[in-house]
């Protein structure tokens, strides 16, 4: 690739050229937290020209930013999640992944020479795990990285390490860190100017190795906020309407298809679980007898698909009227049973997220959101290849008490009523979820930490 026009009319003029950044990512929910990052750094005077190269799929989320895409991109059969699954990697190997690796490699090393040659300062963000990291070490530039995959509430919490009970989990923590040895090399190597882990204790942790490592909190929880303002939260009547409001519970199916699909059918006989637990005495002492569920639906899901499986398990299309509760999305789908409504929403995200008491959810990224707002979120096992057993075991030690790992969807509903009858653990729940995701903002603080160690590395 060839100087850029910037760099050459900076070169021509006898001035020192802007810094140019090469942002590495390997996956949709990665992409995504760069994004936020990028966006941040755009918003600076001081911004750095931007570059990108997705790892994982065409990244669409740099193209709506108009960043240049370098080298070759390509969606892989796994979607991403090889390391869930042994068979998706020899499927992705059969698809092209080590060649497109290489040639990823070899644009990713032309563009840091291009600039070497043409004395033009740059740098690496990678986002993910080792393999944009690595990748950011072949380069021969320096880098920064934003670690996503890991953390230490995966081992452990503020007490110590949790307990396990299988060989393999001696594996993940035998040399002190859910980071392994060669991890922390790459990350405390001479031109790795800055890590920035997702929480608190995996950025303690690390700084044990003399790593480089800044505690600024987790992208993941920027540009959440919901389309009502805050304040509808505090009507004068407040107390009356909480006595009186349905319970309101988000349904997070997933966003690949077509395991979405499946998930959805395994979230339809929870929702039927939590409807029949409505009516037993000790809940309607806590809530109304009536519930509403929100379905906040990926916009690359068929919405017939999952109408179809609602409509098989008793719900009843229905013209949007005086619902209990609303959400800003004019193209919603409603529907009832018996006194209980469900809307399914491709618009609305964020709005089913702060609405709702609980979540039920087979999702990744969505469920920390969730979770990180404060909230209780019930998972169930599924079939894969992304919410298996393993994954959803792994997810609830991740988030601690925040997640309900429930083995049948029949028995959600017998959880979701213990729980609401326990205020105490729903409090201790807000607490843990906030903690361990952190305050939103962490976008910015990052790229401004990215800007200071760009303008004076070490």
């Amino acid at each position: 690739m060839d100087v850029s026009p910037l760099s050459q009319t900076a070169k021509n003029q006898n001035i020192n050229p802007p810094v140019q950044l090469l942002v590495l990512s390997n996956g949709h929910g990665e992409d995504v937290i760069a994004a936020r990052i990028v966006q941040a750094l755009q918003s600076s005077p001081h911004s750095p020209e931007i570059f990108a190269l997705p790892i994982v799929g065409k990244g669409h989320k740099y193209q709506e930013l108009n960043i240049p895409v370098i080298g070759a991109v390509r969606t892989m059969p796994s979607g991403g999640f090889i390391y869930m699954d042994g068979n998706q990697l020899m499927g992705d190997i059969r698809g092209g992944l080590l060649q497109l690796t290489w040639n990823q490699i070899k644009a990713i090393r032309h563009w840091v020479n291009t600039r070497k040659k043409s004395h033009t300062q740059c740098a690496i963000l990678a986002v993910g795990d080792i393999v944009p990291l690595l990748l950011a070490w072949v380069s021969g530039a320096n880098y920064t990285f934003v670690g996503t995959a890991k953390s230490e509430y995966y081992v452990r919490d503020e007490a110590g390490l949790l307990k396990r009970h299988t060989k393999g989990a001696r594996w993940e923590n035998f040399s002190g860190s859910i980071y392994h040895p060669w991890e922390r090399w790459l990350m405390s190597h001479r031109r790795c100017q800055g890590v920035f882990p997702r929480d608190s204790l995996t950025t303690k942790i690390l700084q044990k190795w003399s790593i480089p490592a800044f505690d600024l909190g987790n992208p993941m929880m920027d540009g959440l906020e919901p389309t009502f303002p805050s304040q509808s939260f505090f009507r004068v009547n407040a107390e009356q309407e909480e006595l009186t409001r349905p319970l309101v519970v988000t349904l997070l199916p997933g966003s690949r298809p077509p395991e979405a699909y499946n998930n959805w059918e395994t979230i339809a006989i929870a929702v039927s679980s939590i409807m029949a637990n409505l009516r037993q005495q000790e809940f309607r002492q806590v809530h109304s007898r009536h519930a509403l569920f929100l379905a906040a639906i990926s916009p690359n899901l068929d919405m017939d698909n999952l109408c179809h499986i609602l409509q098989c398990s008793g719900w009843r299309f229905q013209e949007q009227g005086e619902l209990p509760i609303q959400i800003n999305d004019n193209q919603a789908l409603t529907f009832k049973q018996n006194n209980a409504y469900l809307i399914l929403t491709q618009n609305a995200y964020n709005d089913c997220l702060y609405l709702a008491d609980v979540a039920i959810a087979m999702a990744g990224t969505a469920t920390e959101q969730f979770v990180g707002l404060g909230k209780p979120a019930i998972t169930i096992p599924g079939e894969g290849p992304q919410f298996t057993p393993a994954f959803a075991e792994a997810q609830s030690r991740h988030l601690g008490r925040s997640v309900i790992l429930v083995p049948r969807p029949e028995k959600v509903g017998e959880f979701v009523r213990s729980l609401f009858n326990n205020p105490d653990e729903v409090h201790l729940i807000c607490q843990n979820g906030m903690q361990r995701m952190g305050q939103p903002g962490a976008a910015q603080r990052i790229a401004d930490c990215l800007i200071q160690r760009l303008s004076n590395p070490s």
